[in-house]
C-alpha cells in the first residue's frame, strides 16, 4: 500500500536549520509530484513547497530560506529548512500526486496521498 513517511521535525530556535525527509513506497514515485505543506496550530493547511521533474516551486513564505529536493532512486523527498522563525511552527506534511494533471500543484486537491506528518517547533 502506499506509504509517505515524514521525519526530522523538532525544536530549534530561531535562526536554525532543519531537514525533513519523506520516504516513499507503494508507487512509482518518479511519475508523482511532491509538495509539502504546513499547518499552524488553528489555521488550515498551506502550501509549502513542490517538486514535479525538475525545478520546484515554493510559496512566497518560505522563497530563499527552504530548499526542497527529490532523489528518485531513493524514493524520498527533502525539505531544507534554512533561517527558521517563530511563524514556521507547524505540521509539515508531504503529499504525492499523479505529475501530469497540468495543475501548479500548489493545492491541497491536487494530493492523493499524504504522510502522517511531523512536528517543527521554532523557539524565539
Amino acid at each position: 500500500q502506499v506509504q509517505l513517511v515524514e521525519s526530522g521535525g523538532g525544536l530549534v530556535q530561531a535562526g536554525g536549520s532543519l531537514r525533513l525527509s519523506c520516504a516513499a513506497s507503494g508507487f512509482t514515485f518518479s511519475n508523482y509530484a511532491m509538495g509539502w505543506f504546513r499547518q499552524a496550530p488553528g489555521k488550515g493547511l498551506e502550501f509549502v513547497a513542490t517538486i514535479r521533474r525538475f525545478a520546484p516551486d515554493y510559496a512566497d513564505s518560505v522563497k530563499g530560506r527552504f530548499t526542497m529536493s527529490r532523489d528518485n532512486a531513493k524514493n524520498t523527498v527533502y525539505l531544507q529548512m534554512n533561517s527558521l522563525k517563530p511563524g514556521d511552527t507547524a505540521v509539515y506534511y508531504c503529499a504525492a500526486g499523479f505529475a501530469g494533471s497540468g495543475s501548479d500543484y500548489d493545492t491541497p486537491g491536487d494530493y492523493a496521498y499524504w504522510g502522517q506528518g511531523t512536528q517543527v517547533t521554532i523557539s524565539s
